[in-house]
């Protein structure tokens, strides 16, 4: 385009001087060449420009880091004449984003249709767009187009990774002694029925007690009497580490078939860790436990337990955000919530930490009949300092199972095997229920 432009303007202005100095047909030729063509180039790609729209739309707005992201574009030439080039130009902010592309003589009211797939290599929010559309004459003199607003957003969530099975206690069953406080959400411990309150869901109405006594009667619901899963996750920003890489390119011909590549981990402790909690949440809501979750990165953040797959997708997007810019330790983040949780519940420590705050936060949890489980990384496999050995020896002395995790590792793997030093009557005296003051 730019070669274009010089070449019209040195015709132009040869045949301005030549018809001014030395008055030959030839100049004057130069000159109206040069005149009308850019006229009739200039009109040419305003009027095609003027009629350029796209369509962009997805499936789905939620995925996984190492998933195959597609959509469709459908770019439309509504004018009456042909565009002699039409570019689509993707200008999201999601890394190696594809969409981008040129077609060739677009003729009037003629629609080019195609998908693009993208490789998800980073979790967080992603717009999907801007895009620009542009369009031109045929002697690539001068382009115009439009830059289409980004109306939707795409959630990429954490990698997950399939656990076959992971240490937790059995809860306080029938045998112990039972929790009973009511609860706001349906659980599958009814006990008894109440007259319906302005603001009670329908879902909640017991229509043959209802049918029964002529008024609107709703049911109650106890809290589940097994244990609670809580998953606390480390993000002080002092203590995670990353090693340098660079990301893999992912050939164009692997991504045809919509087909799930393998995907490596950066050697990052944070990403570690948001994939392990992420993994665990996802097993322990599929084994129908009451899960929660507690960080403390950019704001403290809490999620009730629950059990629902609601609640799954609320811990993985909170985690798809996740970073390492906190300040609390993880020994001040268990204190702030350990009061808070049920006795007997599980709490899972994910932390790369070197320092002895793990020690102070596993203390706490035992001396409120809470049961710890540590999934700790070594940091030193990850470009930091040493020091995991000591922490390792000191939980084993307190009998807390320790999971150790270190770069590279095959996380579904890593996390399915109960510790070989955690010996078999440990786990049966961690799992015996607590004994509740």
């Amino acid at each position: 385009m730019k070669a274009g432009r010089i070449l019209l303007a040195l015709l132009f202005v040869v045949g301005l001087l030549g018809v001014v100095f030395n008055g030959a047909l030839i100049y004057t030729r130069f000159f109206l060449i040069s005149v009308v063509l850019g006229i009739i180039s200039w009109v040419w790609t305003r009027w095609s420009a003027s009629g350029l729209s796209l369509i962009r739309g997805s499936r789905v707005l939620r995925a996984n880091v190492g998933d195959v992201f597609e959509e469709s574009y459908e770019a439309v030439n509504n004018s009456r004449i042909p565009a002699a080039w039409m570019e689509v130009l993707n200008q999201s902010t999601l890394p190696k984003a594809a969409g981008s592309r040129l077609f060739t003589f677009v003729l009037g009211r003629q629609r080019r249709s195609y998908l693009a797939r993208t490789w998800l290599t980073r979790r967080g929010g992603f717009q999907l767009g801007p895009t620009q559309i542009t369009a031109g004459d045929p002697f690539g003199l001068f382009s115009s187009g439009k830059v289409i607003a980004p109306r939707e957003t795409l959630v990429v969530f954490p990698v997950i990774h399939e656990i076959q099975s992971f240490p937790y206690p059995p809860g306080m069953l029938p045998g112990g002694q039972v929790i009973r406080r009511k609860s706001y959400d349906i659980t599958p411990h009814a006990v008894g029925v109440r007259e319906y309150v302005h603001g009670d869901a329908m879902k909640r109405i017991h229509w043959p007690t209802t049918a029964r006594r002529g008024q609107l009667m709703v049911k109650e619901f106890e809290q589940d009497p097994q244990a609670e899963i809580w998953l606390v996750l480390d993000s002080q920003k002092a203590i995670h580490y990353e090693k340098p890489y660079q990301q893999e390119e992912l050939p164009l011909d692997s991504m045809m078939f919509v087909k799930r590549p393998k995907f490596k981990l950066p050697p990052s402790t944070l990403e570690y860790s948001v994939s392990i909690t992420a993994s665990l949440a996802h097993y322990f809501i599929g084994q129908r436990r009451s899960v929660g979750y507690v960080s403390a990165g950019q704001t403290f953040t809490v999620h009730p337990a629950e059990r629902s797959e609601r609640q799954e997708a609320k811990i993985l997007e909170t985690l798809a955000f996740v970073e390492a810019n906190g300040a609390l330790s993880i020994a001040a983040l268990v204190t702030a919530q350990a009061s808070q949780l049920p006795q007997g519940s599980s709490v899972i420590l994910v932390t790369p930490t070197v320092r002895a705050d793990i020690v102070h936060a596993v203390d706490d949890l035992q001396m409120r009949y809470l049961r710890p489980v540590v999934v700790l990384l070594e940091t030193e496999s990850f470009g930091g300092p040493r020091g995991t050995e000591t922490l390792i020896n000191s939980l084993r002395e307190r009998r807390v199972p320790v999971t150790v995790i270190r770069c590279d590792d095959d996380l579904s793997q890593a996390l399915s095997e109960i510790p070989t030093d955690f010996k078999a009557q440990d786990m049966r005296a961690w799992q015996k229920p607590v004994s509740l003051r």
